[in-house]
């Protein structure tokens, strides 16, 4: 067994945030699954392609392209144990044989070299230690030629949903982080085209293309529902860890954060409930 690199991420997604989002799964997928339509039409996925679904989650996007690849065969690959227990379960319960799952750590995970024909991720390859090895890994195991399609996030000003944790900080002295520091190592760590493009061109990939998409997300029923899902999230109980750190004593902190975030999110409350937009680049290249 090869060791870990990305050590702090593997920590992260196999504990409270992997539990987290395994259990509220469909969640979260309500909230990222607008963007499942560019991401499986830019990978160009044919019926007997074999697919690496790169940091796949639950495998929601792993499910769709094993649809595609009706013929072919899916490798779903994360870094987190408890959310590749709910991906293997829901393959099973749709009857999809055409898919395998494996946790790795994708800068070192010995993956088959030229062993695939496309790679795709959903907001998964923004978390490395190390992009360059970690996509130089992912283009060994491309065949030359092979397509690599992913959705990254964009600049934290594209994202409602990161100007609502900026309200928050705003409204909430003892906790003053920008909003892009309150959305995890790595989040937007792709968010700059020109450093995509660098990093993937270094890695061995030609032909990066980076595509502006948006799509409005489902983040609950309503202000109050929303805020209790986000608060039990990563950014979440991050920014309660500081305001902890920094309480006054008055024992109320937990409740003000709650009732700012209830206050942020109220602007996006529609009849269907409230809806948040995120700005990502869709991503694709060529292994040379």
């Amino acid at each position: 067994m090869y060791e870990l690199v990305n050590t702090a991420q593997s920590q992260a997604w196999n504990g409270d945030e992997g539990r987290h989002w395994s259990d509220h799964h469909d969640r979260w997928n309500a909230v990222n699954e607008g963007f499942d339509e560019p991401l499986l039409t830019a990978s160009g996925i044919g019926p007997g392609d074999r697919v690496l679904d790169v940091g796949c989650g639950t495998g929601q996007t792993t499910r769709l392209a094993a649809r595609a690849a009706a013929r072919g065969s899916v490798l779903g690959l994360d870094l987190s144990g408890p959310m590749l227990d709910r991906a293997r379960l829901l393959a099973a319960r749709e009857g999809l044989g055409n898919i395998g799952f494996e946790q790795g750590d994708a800068q070192v995970h010995p993956l088959p070299e030229a062993g695939f024909d496309v790679a795709v991720s959903r907001f998964g390859v923004m978390f490395f230690a190390d992009p360059a090895a970690a996509f130089g890994n992912i283009a060994r195991a491309l065949r030359p030629g092979g397509r690599l399609a992913f959705v990254c996030m964009a600049d934290p000003a594209r994202c409602e949903w990161a100007q609502v944790y900026g309200a928050v900080s705003a409204a909430l002295p003892s906790a003053p982080q920008a909003a892009d520091d309150l959305t995890g190592p790595g989040m937007f760590s792709l968010a700059d085209p020109v450093v995509v493009r660098e990093v993937l061109g270094q890695a061995g990939f030609d032909d990066v293309r980076t595509e502006a998409v948006d799509a409005l997300g489902d983040f609950g029923r309503d202000a109050d529902d929303a805020a209790e899902h986000l608060l039990g999230s990563g950014p979440g109980r991050h920014l309660v860890e500081r305001l902890g750190a920094a309480d006054d004593g008055d024992g109320d902190g937990a409740e003000h954060l709650r009732a700012a975030l209830r206050a942020a999110l109220a602007p996006y409350e529609q009849t269907a409930g409230v809806r948040m937009r995120t700005g990502a680049w869709l991503v694709t290249a060529v292994r040379r």
